[in-house]
């Protein structure tokens, strides 16, 4: 695949209300990586429709478009997950 700057490696979702599929189109290598093993894991949910040297564009139901609010961590629970780090790691 040909080379791109970061900031033309762009990823473009697309659905409307008439149809129940979702078509993604990414320049973004990252991104690829993961629609690729969603393809191999899922053949019958996730497609692979067009591949060019710089871009992919995948198919899926558009229900696997999801939106997430932010995660909320209490500075109490941070600090938590922090000592659990260190002695994970060895620190």
């Amino acid at each position: 695949m040909s080379s791109l700057k970061r900031i033309e490696q762009e990823t473009i979702i697309n659905f409307n209300a008439g149809e129940q599929e979702a078509t993604v189109y990414t320049s973004d290598k990252a991104t690829m990586r993961k629609l690729d093993a969603l393809v191999i894991e899922y053949p019958n949910v996730y497609k692979c429709i067009k591949v060019t040297s710089i871009d992919k564009t995948y198919s899926m139901p558009k229900q696997y478009v999801n939106y997430r609010k932010p995660r909320r961590i209490s500075e109490e629970r941070r600090a938590e997950i922090r000592e659990q780090m260190r002695l994970i790691n060895g620190n």
